[in-house]
């Protein structure tokens, strides 16, 4: 069965910022037609910004059948070994942390089927916070990889962020930087993969997602 986030390619912008970027660019330009280019600048820059916060580049991933990739562009905030709260388990956890100027589309980190989605209600901390990570609004994603790993992919609300959108639902198949979800306004993505995969991100490294290699799965 084909995911729904398959029909969706990439039209550059993603279709989650339509309303957002036709709204302000509809006030810039009556405020342009009304009060004149000086006054209107302003409302010009805030549409500037929507339109880049909504783009949504095509990515290729690079070939490997054990490689995880970033689902989410920005930086690495987090890599330790931990507990998956969703499969109660002992993980490897990498963290990304989205800006507002990050590009907020996610993609899957694996070729894989999905097993299952949990959404939880809850805050909106700060993201960059791990704390984040339990107690913000966030919906996880088990992945079971091709190779036979399991993988949990959550993403988390923030401190601006009030909207989680993801596509996908138990028994889709996903590839490797297959786009299937979003968050608006600033977020953060945890992918818990087992306990023996290997770390190919530090903290601090900037990540795209869908491109850059987080993980190297064992088994």
């Amino acid at each position: 069965m084909a995911a729904l986030g398959a029909l969706y390619p990439h039209p550059i912008v993603a279709r989650e910022g339509w309303p957002y970027i036709g709204l302000a660019v509809a006030a810039a330009g009556v405020a342009t037609w009304f009060a004149g280019w000086g006054w209107s600048v302003p409302l010009w820059l805030v549409a500037a910004f929507i339109l880049q916060f909504f783009r949504d580049p095509p990515r290729t991933p690079p070939a490997g059948a054990k490689l995880v990739i970033a689902p989410a562009d920005g930086r690495i905030v987090s890599v330790e070994r931990t507990h998956d709260p969703y499969l109660r388990r002992e993980a490897l956890r990498l963290s990304v942390f989205m800006n507002v100027f990050n590009v907020h589309s996610n993609r899957s980190p694996v070729d894989g089927t999905v097993r299952e989605a949990w959404y939880s209600a809850g805050a909106f901390i700060n993201a960059a916070l791990d704390k984040a990570s339990l107690d913000n609004e966030r919906n996880a994603l088990w992945i079971r990889a091709d190779g036979g790993a399991d993988v949990t992919c959550v993403q988390v609300a923030g401190l601006i962020a009030r909207r989680i959108l993801c596509y996908v639902r138990g028994g889709e198949y996903l590839r490797r930087g297959q786009r299937f979800g979003f968050i608006r306004f600033g977020s953060r993505v945890d992918v818990y993969l087992p306990a023996d995969a290997q770390p190919r991100a530090r903290v601090g490294d900037k990540v795209y997602g869908g491109l850059t290699v987080l993980a190297e799965l064992v088994s």
